[in-house]
């Protein structure tokens, strides 16, 4: 099991930027393929975008693309996850996952981790 710990959530306004970050332990890092979701009240978790752990390959859902960017610093066993130009579409709890990366894994839907952080809040205000 990964444990996940999740920061850098807060209160911006639309427009803003921010940027969480997520701790890795218990497993190899780089070995890990790494999500984000969001969800917020009343709505399904949804995927963010995720990045595997080969030569960093990346997706992103259709609602944060061009906007976010996830990343990886596996010196750090850490997970990023850069929001720029914000609205209040994405008020939500984000949460990070991981999963031991399999070669043929899709890894955008919540049932493709095994491993979740606590979450942290982002409360855009318009």
């Amino acid at each position: 099991q990964v444990q996940l710990v999740e920061s850098g959530g807060g209160l911006v306004q639309a427009g803003d930027s921010l940027r969480l970050s997520c701790a890795a332990s218990g497993r190899t890092f780089s070995r890990l393929v790494m999500g984000w979701f969001r969800q917020a009240p009343g709505k399904e978790r949804e995927f963010i975008a995720s990045i595997r752990s080969f030569g960093g390959f990346t997706k992103y859902a259709d609602s944060v693309k061009g906007r976010f960017i996830i990343s990886r610093d596996n010196t750090k066993n850490t997970l990023y996850l850069q929001m720029n130009n914000l609205n209040s579409e994405d008020t939500a709890v984000y949460a990070c996952a991981a999963e031991d990366d399999q070669i043929g894994g899709s890894y955008s839907s919540p049932v493709d981790f095994s491993s979740w952080g606590q979450g942290t809040q982002v409360t855009v205000s318009s």
